[in-house]
């Protein structure tokens, strides 16, 4: 794993972070700055789901339940990947969340927090489970927050539920495996992420490698880069260090 943390840290501007779990191993084998502290821009949805499926699990609302007057961000991609809901005004829980995730929809996050009760009855219940988790109506936000242990840990959770009661944690996963963020070198099937961009911050939260064959767990941040549009010499850092991730996956 040192190559992966040595490619990170040729990042000369800004802080990072990563935070690596072997599923085979059952620990963490990896860290760089696993506390850093990063606006989570789009990879709040997988908390606002996380925080859904525990209160399905605990009886409060059900996965088939319906959520009304729900639209679709024209910003993002549900028009590719579900054109078959587009004239839908009408969607159920577990639908919504798939979609909010594989599609990063914020308009579909709105939808879904106003159903189960509001922004602050979600954050409460995350904040009993991840102290550091915050999040916001736009994702833009600066309180649009998390630790990246904490989101590791997230997952992880969501991995090992899905493994153990997958009716339960079905929709985030379906979610996490049908959106549309491709590394070149990693073959589509091997990367069931959710990515969050911002001008000058990064983040990458997912599941790395075959889903049944012990997968690595990771959390990836980087914040106060240089402007992204203009300087993508970050960017490629952090690709080249997905790509070293997925070939110490393979050697495992």
């Amino acid at each position: 794993m040192n190559s992966v943390i040595d490619k990170l840290k040729e990042i000369e501007v800004g802080e990072v972070g990563i935070t690596i779990y072997s599923t085979k191993e059952k620990k963490e084998i990896a860290s760089l700055n696993s506390e850093l502290r990063i606006p989570l821009a789009s990879a709040a949805k997988v908390a606002i789901a996380f925080c859904i499926a525990k209160w399905v699990e605990d009886d409060v609302v059900k996965w088939d339940s319906i959520v009304e007057e729900v639209s679709f961000n024209p910003e993002e991609d549900s028009k590719e990947l579900y054109p078959h809901i587009q004239n839908r005004r009408t969607l159920s829980l577990r639908e919504a969340i798939e979609v909010m995730i594989a599609c990063h929809d914020s308009y579909i996050a709105k939808s879904i927090v106003e159903f189960c009760g509001g922004w602050e009855k979600v954050n409460k219940s995350l904040q009993s489970y991840y102290p550091s988790i915050h999040v916001t109506e736009n994702p833009r936000d600066i309180d649009n927050m998390g630790q990246l242990n904490e989101l590791q840990d997230l997952l992880i959770c969501i991995y090992q539920g899905y493994k153990t009661h997958p009716l339960l944690w079905t929709p985030i996963i379906n979610g996490l495996v049908r959106q549309n963020g491709k590394i070149e070198q990693i073959p589509e099937h091997h990367l069931n992420h959710m990515t969050g961009g911002l001008e000058t911050v990064a983040v990458d939260i997912g599941i790395m490698g075959d889903f049944n064959e012990n997968p690595y767990i990771y959390a990836l941040g980087a914040i106060n880069l240089p402007y992204r549009l203009k300087h993508q010499s970050s960017d490629h850092k952090i690709m080249e260090a997905m790509e070293r991730l997925y070939g110490e996956y393979v050697k495992q």
